[in-house]
């Protein structure tokens, strides 16, 4: 199993390209089973994620094909007949976001069978919602051994959805199945995340009606039919936000390039609040730090609010705050995995229920630690970079799934951090 070991006290400066963002990639993927025509994604990120449903999609009869043109990265996909509804739970497992294939598969053939997906270790994250917008839009589910088997033979009709919470998964499950649905479907209390409004824009390309998405209220018309298209997916805003972080972290002078800095715009504010000199410019955002970092308070909440996603890594910018700051996390239960790894660095946290208190030290110590998800990999791979020594990231797999040629992208500024093959050695702690 690979790991990551980073020798912290290395300022970073030079430029920083984001890629794609994952969270769309996976969701516009998905939304290539809608059409039979093909479907090319550019600026793709090549992902653990992406390379996962990349194996389901292929198990439904889709065609794919990766290779490089003038926005980078392209992935064409194209699905010119269903061979095969059925997704098994050795693949969902792995991904929850997999299981947002249920909706374009009934809107395509009117059936399906889907593995319910496995557990998460940042909080239950039922499928509830998901299922109910599906029976909304005339769906017949059926759960047994672990499997939905959802029927619509006659096709999906328009309802009218109101969400009881707001859950970006759903929203955007419940708009794929809608696209093809007859008439007219409205859901209320809907996400208003960027990637939402990415894969509506680009379901419009395709010739889907759909209007209100950046907004709590989504209307969308049902068409008979849908047609290929190109489409550039979205800027990452979480891996321009873990970057910005870093540099934040490290100090020196770092610049996100090929970055819409108006999704990052609170993050950016607060870490301006922590000492930062921020720049934002068109598609770029320069992060400089040279003096003493602030303490800052910090409360998740959904977009446009403080991303829940960002919260480990803000946390791990703040454990070398000159005071206390407060974190306290909103949308996910379970998510300060992240802080008893925190304390083997040196960090000075407590937690009380959905609270963290961030007691500022003077230095962090390198030491081994463990990813616990995605997300609280960055953080410690941010903490790497600013400690005392040696710091080794165990279990970057979590990593892999969402961050691209991290390490490489860090070395290219001057940090010194490395991947260690899974075959290869590591000094234990003395």
């Amino acid at each position: 199993m690979d790991r990551i070991a980073i020798e912290g006290g290395s300022p970073l400066f030079g430029d920083i390209p984001v890629s794609g963002a994952k969270n769309s990639a996976i969701k516009l993927m998905a939304a290539s089973l809608l059409t039979s025509e093909p479907v090319r994604l550019t600026n793709m990120p090549r992902l653990a994620d992406t390379r996962l449903l990349g194996r389901l999609l292929t198990r439904f009869g889709t065609q794919i094909t990766e290779s490089q043109g003038a926005d980078g990265q392209e992935t064409l996909l194209h699905t010119p007949e269903i061979t095969s509804a059925f997704a098994p739970y050795d693949l969902v497992r792995q991904m929850r976001a997999s299981f947002n294939v249920l909706g374009p598969l009934i809107a395509r053939t009117g059936h399906a069978k889907v593995s319910l997906p496995g557990g998460c270790t940042i909080g239950a994250r039922p499928v509830d919602l998901h299922l109910k917008a599906l029976e909304a839009l005339g769906a017949h589910i059926d759960m047994h051994e672990g499997y939905v088997f959802a029927q619509a033979p006659r096709g999906l009709k328009g309802a009218e959805i109101e969400f009881p919470f707001v859950s970006v998964g759903a929203t955007e499950h419940a708009l794929m199945a809608a696209v093809l649905a007859h008439g007219t479907t409205v859901m209320t209390n809907c996400a208003c995340e960027p990637e939402i409004s990415d894969l509506a824009e680009c379901l419009n390309a395709m010739g889907a009606k759909v209007s209100g998405h950046g907004t709590t209220t989504i209307v969308v018309e049902g068409v008979a039919s849908l047609h290929g298209t190109d489409w550039s997916v979205i800027c990452d805003r979480i891996e321009a936000g873990t970057y910005a972080v870093a540099g934040a972290m490290a100090g020196g002078e770092v610049r996100l390039t090929k970055v819409r800095p108006e999704l990052i715009s609170i993050l950016l504010d607060k870490l301006v609040e922590a000492g930062c000199e921020i720049h934002r410019g068109f598609d770029t955002v320069t992060i400089k730090r040279s003096g003493a970092i602030r303490p800052v308070d910090v409360t998740t909440d959904v977009y446009p609010g403080f991303a829940t996603d960002l919260q480990a890594q803000f946390m791990a910018l703040m454990t070398l705050a000159g005071g206390e700051s407060v974190i306290r996390e909103t949308i996910f239960e379970n998510r300060f995995m992240h802080v008893p790894e925190l304390g083997r660095l040196g960090a000075d946290i407590r937690v009380t229920g959905s609270e963290a208190r961030v007691h500022g030290v003077a230095e962090l110590r390198g030491a081994q630690v463990m990813a616990t998800d995605l997300r609280a990999s960055a953080c410690l791979v941010i903490a790497g970079l600013a400690a005392r020594g040696e710091t080794t990231v165990n279990r970057v797999y979590h990593l892999d799934r969402g961050f691209e040629n991290l390490e490489g992208k860090l070395s290219a500024c001057g940090a010194k951090i490395r991947r260690i093959k899974g075959d290869e050695p590591v000094m234990e702690d003395e």
